[in-house]
């Protein structure tokens, strides 16, 4: 198991993941980093837990409404196994910001 250091508001993660997907792990923190610097842009510093639990539903909102076109057919799709790729991401996102959300 590979061991990645994620720097996320200036706070660093390190963190496991499959060995080859180090560059994929790297980039899902890059994805996170840009939601929080949108959130911090919109209403300056909120603590750090809320940071995370905004992006967290930013992006949750993000692959719901991919989800919603795909099914609804607004967006070209001749791969299925993207549809079901979105799906597991949503469900991913979800339960994340439902863990962030538990005291």
């Amino acid at each position: 198991m590979a061991q990645v250091t994620l720097r996320i508001n200036g706070y660093v993660y390190t963190v496991g993941c499959e060995d080859g997907q180090e560059s994929h792990l790297q980039a899902m923190a890059d994805e996170v980093e840009q939601r929080i610097t949108r959130i911090k842009a919109l209403g300056g510093q909120s603590g750090e837990a809320r940071l995370l639990l905004l992006a967290s539903l930013l992006m949750a909102d993000e692959l719901h409404d991919l989800k919603t076109e795909l099914t609804q057919g607004a967006l070209p799709s001749t791969d299925p196994a993207l549809g079901r790729r979105i799906e597991r991401l949503a469900e991913r996102a979800e339960a994340i910001a439902e863990s962030l959300s538990r005291p």
